[in-house]
C-alpha cells in the first residue's frame, strides 16, 4: 500500500502561481511512473504533467509552457509548479504512481482560480 497526499491548493487570481506537492507514504526513488492529473466538474479525468518510464516529461497542450513537474527523491515529493494560472485550471488535482505495476492515487487538492 501507498499513501499520496496533495497539498497547495487553494484560490488564487488569474495570473497567480501555487505550487502542489504530493508525498508518497513510500519511496519513489525508482518510480519513473508519476504525474498530476486534474479533474473539473462534468469533465473527464485528464493527465497534466507526468514522468514517463523512460525518464522523460510529458505536458497537456493548455498547460505546456506554463506548468512544470519536478520531485525531490529524498522527500519522497512530487511537485507542480503552475504558473500564469487561468480559469479554467480550476480543478482538483492529484497525483499518482506506479509501484510494481499497481498504481496508486491522491484523494487530490482544490485548485480554484478566479478571474
Amino acid at each position: 500500500q501507498v499513501q499520496l497526499v496533495e497539498s497547495g491548493g487553494g484560490l488564487v487570481q488569474a495570473g497567480g502561481s501555487l505550487r502542489l506537492s504530493c508525498v508518497a507514504s513510500r519511496s519513489i526513488f525508482g518510480i519513473k511512473s508519476m504525474g498530476w492529473h486534474r479533474q473539473a466538474p462534468g469533465k473527464q479525468r485528464e493527465l497534466v504533467a507526468g514522468f514517463t518510464n523512460d525518464g522523460s516529461t510529458n505536458y497537456a497542450d493548455s498547460v505546456k509552457g506554463r506548468f512544470t513537474i519536478s520531485r525531490d527523491n529524498a522527500k519522497n515529493t512530487v511537485y507542480l509548479q503552475m504558473n500564469s494560472l487561468k480559469v479554467e485550471d480550476t480543478a482538483v488535482y492529484s497525483c499518482n504512481g506506479r509501484w510494481y505495476a499497481v498504481t496508486f492515487w491522491g484523494q487530490g487538492t482544490q485548485v480554484t482560480v478566479s478571474s
